[in-house]
């Protein structure tokens, strides 16, 4: 058998072993006998070096015109359509996710290239009149500078992409520290960086585990920490950036809520709710965990979806005819196991699934299939607490009001859908639904690029990241600048009375 490939960081321009020469085994989730490669275990030394890398580079790329940086970043596009199926497939190896959602994963990336290679050209402030007579008023933006991105393994291409291509178009450098369940897609996004021809030290990548994580939190030199993944890590993220007055932007958690009213078709309600929960195995911020169902038609919509989640193929995620694939971990597969566990104890109804796959075909893996709990009452930890995995729970609602008030009890604020075909309620309910994204007659998963992604409470702390302009705001500072023409010393009111 070959050895496994190692991969290194790329720390100011060059392809380096962590100064504690100590490497973590990544592997395959759908057979953990598959080793995909051998990674860095960073220590504190190597995130320092990757951050005054990234701070001695700060001055010169920031000089770059903007237009000239999207050039480097539309050509990272161009590299990546090419390269689309290869890295699909080993995205789907290396974390678990069927390889038709591997493939949607890059062309997200493939999308925020092209869409901020654009926003080099736009990266606009505004011109106001003056308040006195021979001078100018006008704003830009400016580089925030050093930006430690702290990433996740359920979009292991995608969201790397969100949070360093608006970086670098707006004259940051980077420090990216991927999950250690998938830093694969990170390296690739970086390797690409480097063949564009991208400046040393701009963009470094290093890899590890929380102790690299949290060294990346304090360093002096890092201005801003993007993150994204759970609550309870953001809120330590946030404290240490709050001690170091660092600039933070967090996108967490989600509880997020399928409304099915009385009058709403069905059929595809039914297909809104399977691609909603059980997509990536339930493994999104933005999986329909909960489904409120108008009374009237809970059982027949109950007989739908089991009926079609039992139908659905579970196994190796480069099976072109596989629906879910693996859990990531181990770690994960428990946390499900526990409330399958915990729904029964509460009370509720196990309609399918609930035990872990354990047949020959799923023996080396992390396999748990589709599980759909009914008689949920918002009550119960099921309705409250977020899973992330194939675990749906459906609760049942008198109106609209009623399936409102259900879906807002909640601490998270990211996404909700409702399926109807009254224009009222469907406007009624993106006016009242409590999240940062809300769908009519569509899942609560599947955003696009070029629109505003984030959400309220616990889901973050009020940024919104994608390629939206949006995402402008978090890796770039405004500046007011005043230029006075007129010979003279102005005293702005004092002279304005």
């Amino acid at each position: 058998m070959a050895e496994p490939k190692a991969y290194r960081n790329f720390i100011d321009g060059e392809w380096v072993e962590s100064e504690a020469a100590a490497v973590f085994e990544d592997r395959s989730p759908a057979d953990r006998s598959e080793i995909i490669g051998l990674f860095q275990d960073s220590v504190a030394a190597d995130v320092d070096r990757a951050a005054e890398a990234a701070t001695r580079a700060f001055l010169r790329w920031r000089g770059v015109p903007a237009p000239k940086r999207a050039e480097y970043i539309f050509r990272m596009g161009e590299i990546l359509v090419r390269r689309k199926e290869d890295y699909a497939r080993e995205m789907a190896r290396e974390m678990g996710k069927p390889l038709r959602e591997a493939r949607g994963d890059v062309q997200e990336a493939i999308d925020v290239c092209y869409y901020m290679a654009g926003e080099g050209r736009r990266l606009c402030g505004w011109t106001t009149p003056s308040e006195l007579p021979n001078k100018a008023c006008f704003t830009t933006r400016m580089p925030v500078g050093p930006c430690g991105l702290i990433t996740p393994w359920n979009f292991p291409m995608a969201i790397p992409s969100w949070k360093l291509i608006p970086a670098l178009v707006c004259g940051n450098t980077v420090v990216l520290k991927p999950a250690s369940d998938a830093p694969l897609p990170a390296y690739q996004l970086v390797k690409i960086a480097q063949e564009c021809g991208i400046p040393r030290g701009v963009v470094n990548y290093v890899t590890g585990g929380a102790s690299a994580g949290a060294t990346l939190l304090r360093h002096p030199g890092v201005a801003l920490i993007s993150f994204t993944g759970s609550s309870e890590t953001g809120r330590a993220v946030a404290i240490a950036c709050a001690e170091e007055f660092k600039r933070v932007s967090l996108e967490m958690g989600g509880k997020n809520a399928m409304i099915v009213m009385d009058d709403a078709r069905l059929d595809l309600a039914v297909d809104g709710a399977v691609w909603g929960a059980f997509a990536t195995a339930g493994q999104r911020c933005t999986a329909t965990s909960r489904i409120i169902v108008h009374k009237k038609v809970l059982a027949e919509f109950l007989a739908r979806l089991t009926e079609r989640v039992e139908s659905l193929k579970v196994g190796d995620p480069l099976d072109e005819s596989v629906d879910i694939g693996p859990l990531v971990n181990e770690a994960q597969l428990k946390k499900t196991m526990e409330f399958v566990q915990i729904g029964r104890d509460e009370g509720a109804d196990l309609r399918t699934g609930g035990v872990r796959l354990t047949k020959s075909e799923y023996g080396r893996g992390w396999f748990f299939p589709p599980t759909i709990f009914a008689g949920v009452v918002p009550e119960m930890r099921l309705a409250r607490e977020e899973i992330f995995g194939p675990v749906l729970s459906v609760l049942a609602a008198d109106g609209l009001d009623d399936a409102l008030k259900i879906a807002n009890d909640t601490l998270y604020g990211l996404s909700s859908s409702i399926y109807t075909q009254d224009v009222n309620r469907a406007f009624v309910a993106a006016r009242d639904l409590e999240t940062g994204i809300t769908y009519v007659n569509s899942s609560t998963i599947g955003a696009e690029t070029h629109l505003p992604f984030g959400g309220t409470r616990r889901t973050g702390n009020g940024h919104r990241e994608g390629a939206a302009q949006t995402a402008l705001e978090i890796f770039t500072e405004w500046k007011t600048i005043y230029v006075d023409y007129s010979g003279r010393l102005q005293k702005a009111q004092i002279d304005n009375n």
